[in-house]
């Protein structure tokens, strides 16, 4: 086995968790836990420590 082999083998075992990472990201079973993950920049009740009614400036 040479240094060719084992670049060989590092690049498919690279590419093949490449590919099971993105399955998992675009799984249906994640989609709810990321859509929650993506709304949490705009809730308002988020712990900033700053009740609401202030982050707006008021």
């Amino acid at each position: 086995m040479d240094i060719n082999d084992l670049r060989a083998v590092v690049t498919v075992l690279a590419f093949a968790s490449f590919v099971g990472i993105v399955a998992w990201a675009y799984s249906g079973r994640r989609k709810a836990a990321f859509e929650e993950a993506a709304r949490l920049p705009l809730d308002e009740e988020a712990d900033s420590g700053v009740p609401a009614s202030r982050n707006k400036g008021e």
